[in-house]
């Protein structure tokens, strides 16, 4: 008999491993963090004796959601502005507020109050790009969330960095901090082709090729600013990184609203990574992604919230159901983008993107305990028919009960254990009241 930590009951478990593969009556066994095993829950015990046993007899158990693009920090101003076109948002009112707001004070409070939000919504990881990126992964180490962190690479004087050269200064004094965190993985998210000059890229591609970081930047996300670094450089933004050398599996190009033919083509030719964030793009009218032509290309993608500002949730239940319907009625086929893709785009398509795939993801042997439990059996979810589709289709972040993360549990009957929800509640109040 095998002593281990933990097993793990549940009615489905959802394993979103090649074919979406749906488990019934099985138990999910971790020792030290980890899955050692997936076995039937019937026989679990004549091979295993845990210390601890949990019993999902209502739920499903799947891999914790992937949020592959935020600005979490920003949810603080979720509300602030709303209804305008992108740039408008941006220029005359978002950045603004940032400018007399922004300070390592503010990017921590309003980080413990965002990963609050998506420990409650079933997020296990996400990718983030803002400023004061380590008061970011202070917030994460707190509540043991796993995270990527962006060195941010901005031209454009902020709180947190004066010039370009100075977001590598900082940035990098980041990266040697938590180089070698086992939640904590730095990269590099220049923010976009509109607010850096093309010349500055080489020195961001040689940064990134030095340390071996994911690249994250916005990429076409609005007409206006596309066709504007079009009728500047005769390319499209992604042209140009590609002649450059930096379309890659290292970049994570977001949002490629406006994605031509040669655009997707390159995308499938050097396997870079497409990270959607739906709800964000249609709140700002950017427009439709081709999600479903790269889908067909085998371009991966992933999902993501983007900040809350633009959105204005972290709820990647939302973003899944939206890609899902978005694909459908832009290509006017209910083919496209099924349950079984969306789900994927939220889970492993996200691990694959941050090159994590080895270790979350999905549920499989040998992989982090990375998981949620989800209360099917509600009426906003029954009667049930198949697990993945009333997932995707019918159930909301609500549902989500409990939430681990490399074997420790981060949720328990929707009640935060590393995050005291009152004073992030007494500190969300305080900070409206200063900015308002």
């Amino acid at each position: 008999m095998e002593k281990v930590d933990y097993l793990i009951h549940g009615k489905h478990i959802i394993t979103c491993e090649e074919h979406n593969q749906v488990l019934k009556n099985h138990t999910l066994v971790l020792k030290n963090g980890k899955i050692i095993a997936i076995t039937p829950t019937a026989s679990v015990r004549n091979t295993y004796a845990a210390t601890h046993e949990y019993d999902y007899d209502k739920h499903a158990l799947l891999p914790g959601l992937v949020n592959s693009h935020t600005h979490i920090t920003m949810n603080i101003f979720r509300g602030l502005s709303d209804d305008l076109a992108l740039m408008d948002w941006l220029t005359n009112h978002i950045w603004p507020a940032e400018g007399k707001w922004l300070s390592k004070e503010l990017v921590y409070d309003a980080s413990l109050l965002a990963i609050a939000e998506m420990i409650r919504g079933g997020t296990t990881c996400f990718n983030d790009m803002y400023f004061f990126p380590e008061a970011t992964a202070q917030a994460a180490e707190l509540a043991g969330l796993r995270a990527y962190i962006g060195m941010h690479i901005f031209n454009i004087p902020n709180g947190w960095a004066k010039t370009f050269d100075e977001c590598f200064t900082k940035g990098l004094a980041f990266y040697q901090a938590y180089k070698n965190h086992p939640l904590i993985t730095p990269t590099i998210a220049p923010h976009s082709t509109y607010t850096l000059l093309l010349e500055q890229f080489p020195k961001i591609k040689d940064i990134a090729d030095q340390y071996q970081l994911k690249i994250n930047i916005h990429l076409q996300e609005a007409y206006p600013e596309t066709q504007a670094f079009i009728a500047q450089h005769n390319k499209t933004p992604l042209q140009a990184l590609h002649d450059l050398g930096m379309v890659s599996p290292q970049l994570l190009a977001i949002h490629m609203v406006h994605a031509t033919e040669e655009d997707c083509a390159i995308l499938q030719q050097t396997k870079a990574n497409v990270v959607h964030c739906p709800e964000s793009n249609m709140k700002l009218a950017s427009g439709t992604c081709p999600i479903e032509k790269m889908r067909q290309l085998g371009v991966n993608i992933a999902l993501g919230t983007d900040g809350a500002v633009s959105n204005n949730d972290l709820d990647m239940f939302g973003e899944m159901r939206s890609a899902a319907f978005i694909g459908k009625v832009s290509t006017q086929e209910p083919t496209a983008v099924p349950a079984e893709a969306a789900l994927k785009m939220a889970t492993i398509n996200g691990a694959k993107a941050l090159s994590c795939d080895h270790l979350i993801g999905s549920l499989a042997v040998g992989k982090s305990a990375d998981f949620i439990a989800m209360d099917l059996e509600q009426i906003e979810t029954q009667p049930l028919y198949h697990p993945v589709s009333q997932i995707v289709y019918a159930a909301g972040r609500h549902q989500v009960t409990d939430v681990w993360v490399a074997g420790k549990q981060l949720m328990k009957n929707r009640q935060l254990l590393t995050l005291d929800e009152k004073a992030l509640l007494a500190k969300a109040k305080e900070w409206r009241n200063k900015i308002k």
